[in-house]
């Protein structure tokens, strides 16, 4: 845990430092086309990010949930392993 708490404040500093078009991650033709569309595609479009971005998290929390269960056990391994 001591670990984490610098690693967590560096990266508040460096995304809070960071210049602005870091943050805009797309093409201007994008932008263009999405802002003229109706409002029906624009929450199409919507609803496919949302769609898209699902999976991802879901694989990273299960697998995060796998790692945070498991991560004691290499090293009771080793301390039995010790003990005997």
């Amino acid at each position: 845990m001591q670990y984490l708490k610098p690693g967590l404040i560096g990266l508040a500093l460096l995304f809070l430092f960071s210049p602005g078009y870091l943050h805009a991650q797309g093409c201007a033709m994008c932008y263009q086309s999405a802002a003229a569309s109706g409002a029906r595609l624009i929450h199409a479009l919507k609803s496919g990010i949302v769609v898209i971005v699902i999976p991802p998290l879901l694989m990273t929390g299960i697998f995060a949930r796998f790692v945070y269960r498991r991560r004691n056990l290499f090293h009771e391994d080793i301390v039995e392993h010790h003990e005997v």
